[in-house]
């Protein structure tokens, strides 16, 4: 029975399909999303960013070395009306005329296991840049990689809603969710 089960561990191990090490570079901005949604006096709102440039470098045999910037056209905002990308643009929110660009640049990258990772870097944002965890699922597809995930950042960190918007008409948190394609090499 010992030696059954000893066969039949090597036998699986053997057989079982290997996981494909893959490559991938340059983002494609058409095929990507970066969106957001938070609470506005109790209603949630949704919102993108049309206009974004993103470089990667990942290898899934080699996580660790995985090197990822993303620069973010801040005016290119889309939260679903003219009146509300106006005063996002605003020096009360993001301050596109003295800010106008956000940026992401990695640190570090930690594979967990099942196609799932972990990012760390810095986000710049109105001038401030904080440290940010973001966890990622990524889906191959006919020669592409999806890069998939969401973090939560609170505006008041990087000083965004000043003024009258301070309080809690429009919520801390912001759900900030991703679809990077790339892609394989």
């Amino acid at each position: 029975m010992k030696r059954l089960l000893c066969c039949t561990f090597w036998a699986a191990l053997v057989l079982a399909p290997a996981i494909q090490a893959a490559q991938y570079t340059d983002v494609n901005p058409t095929a990507s999303t970066l969106s957001f949604t938070f609470n506005q006096m109790g209603s949630g709102t949704y919102g993108t960013f049309k206009r974004f440039v993103g470089s990667l470098s990942f290898d899934t045999e080699h996580p660790e070395a995985a090197h990822s910037r993303l620069v973010i056209e801040l005016a290119s905002i889309d939260a679903g009306s003219d009146t509300a990308n106006t005063e996002l643009r605003k020096p009360a929110w993001f301050d596109t005329t003295a800010n106008p660009q956000a940026t992401f640049e990695s640190t570090a990258t930690q594979a967990l296991g099942d196609s799932r990772y972990q990012v760390t870097g810095n986000l710049t944002l109105r001038g401030i840049t904080r440290p940010v965890t973001v966890p990622f699922h990524l889906k191959a597809e006919g020669g592409i990689g999806i890069f998939e995930g969401e973090l939560t950042l609170k505006r008041s960190d990087f000083n965004i809603g000043k003024g009258e918007w301070a309080d809690t008409v429009v919520s801390d948190d912001i759900a900030i969710k991703f679809r990077l394609v790339a892609p394989q090499l």
